[in-house]
């Protein structure tokens, strides 16, 4: 399935109320975005990080924007300052912030500004069990979420992590976009398959770009 379209026009696919898949919506601007993940980690490396369970990722995170998503003992964070690092988050690249505005803007979401963009790295085998995105103060704002590299199956459920899942591949280029009604849908990521990518060689890379702080 790896770019079996990757020669055709982005389309969008209805997902749930208030969700969308964008697909192929940021192929062109791919290799613009890779290096920006490149940038954004040589300040604030790739790491595991481990839950307050004590559980360690299998999917290695770094961030960029004002604000970064972090964990510690007491829970899940949301902190101006790299904890590795002790410095501040890098900032958002440009590519980053014009290719979500634009994709948000295509899903109906024309006033999303985000402050924080999670950046997952995903290696053979890694996974990202069902969850829901619910650290950030305000759940008005949607959630863009950025496809590159290696395919991976996207679970898309509802309000209980009982409810039915739709199984769906995500590839190279392609943004899922949901908020509203589905903002606190559960998802995950199944365990990535073995593959080389001609951008991201053996790796699957997700952008997830977030408002973390409060505004009216």
């Amino acid at each position: 399935m790896l770019d079996l379209f990757a020669d055709a026009e982005p389309w969008q696919e209805p997902l749930a109320p208030g969700a969308v898949i964008l697909r192929r919506f940021a192929l062109a601007r791919a290799p613009a975005l890779f290096d920006g993940i490149d940038r954004v980690a040589a300040r604030s490396p790739f790491r595991h990080m481990v839950t307050p369970g004590g559980y360690t990722m299998s999917v290695a995170m770094t961030n960029c924007g004002r604000l970064g998503w972090a964990t510690n003992a007491r829970g899940y964070v949301y902190a101006h300052h790299d904890p590795q690092t002790g410095s501040p988050w890098p900032p958002m690249p440009e590519v980053f912030q014009a290719l979500c505005h634009a994709a948000a803007v295509a899903a109906g979401y024309d006033d999303f500004v985000p402050d924080a963009c999670l950046i997952n790295r995903y290696a053979e085998g890694a996974k990202l069990s069902l969850h829901q995105d619910k650290d950030e103060p305000d759940l008005r704002a949607p959630i863009v979420s950025v496809s590159l590299g290696l395919p991976a199956v996207f679970q898309f459920g509802g309000l209980q992590r009982s409810d039915p899942l739709k199984r769906l591949m995500l590839e190279h280029g392609d943004v899922v976009v949901w908020g509203r009604e589905s903002r606190l849908y559960y998802h995950g990521i199944q365990p990535l398959k073995p593959g080389i990518h001609p951008l991201t060689g053996a790796f699957r890379y997700n952008l997830t770009f977030r408002q973390a702080a409060h505004r009216e």
